[in-house]
């Protein structure tokens, strides 16, 4: 069985990348609903408009106590997910929640500002000076979650078995080669750290 987590920047064309790696693997991609079952699971739904609310345009706020909760709802979906198998995991963390699970493979998607901003600009049909703007901020919140709820860095490449740079490839290109390392990768190659994630 086959469990991938995909994590992408704001116009790297990750979303497009992770179909398309489901559609050739058989998998199927969760994203959302692993938010929605999450929140569901402790009773608070407004939380997911708040992870899904990337540019923060909803200043939406939890107690410590919520979030933690939230977090270890979100844990229980996600190893539920792994342990059915066949899954493309979009975005939440996935890469750090599941971490150690050696047969899950971990891929980030990532472009250029520049690349991002012009992609986000023609895909909108806003300024390119306000694409560049609202990339920025989703870099900056999605980097202070991982930060604020894992005490980890998005960035950090260890979180990572393949790093994927979209500003040259196509979608069916970084799929192609991420579905190869995904066969012919064992689970061995997977992060060796086996301790669970801090829940602040």
């Amino acid at each position: 069985m086959v469990a991938v987590t995909v994590s992408r920047q704001s116009g790297s064309l990750g979303e497009r990348i992770a179909e398309e790696i489901a559609a050739r693997l058989g998998c199927r991609v969760v994203w959302r609903e692993v938010v929605d079952q999450a929140a569901r699971q402790i009773g608070a739904p407004e939380m997911i408009l708040a992870e899904i609310d990337d540019l923060g345009l909803l200043g939406l706020s939890f107690t410590r106590e919520e979030q933690r909760a939230y977090h270890q709802a979100m844990t229980r979906v996600m190893e539920d997910l792994v342990a059915k198998g066949n899954v493309v995991i979009i975005g939440r963390a996935g890469q750090v929640i599941l971490r150690h699970h050696p047969g899950v493979f971990h891929v980030q998607i990532v472009a250029p500002i520049e690349v991002r901003a012009g992609r986000l600009s023609q895909e909108l049909s806003i300024p390119i000076a306000a694409a560049r703007a609202q990339v920025r901020v989703s870099d900056r919140r999605r980097r202070q979650y991982l930060r604020r709820a894992f005490h980890a860095r998005w960035d950090d490449p260890t979180l990572y078995d393949l790093v994927v740079n979209t500003a040259r490839l196509t979608p069916d290109l970084a799929a192609s080669l991420i579905c190869q390392a995904v066969m012919q990768c064992p689970p061995a190659c997977a992060p060796a750290d086996s301790r669970k994630p801090a829940v602040e």
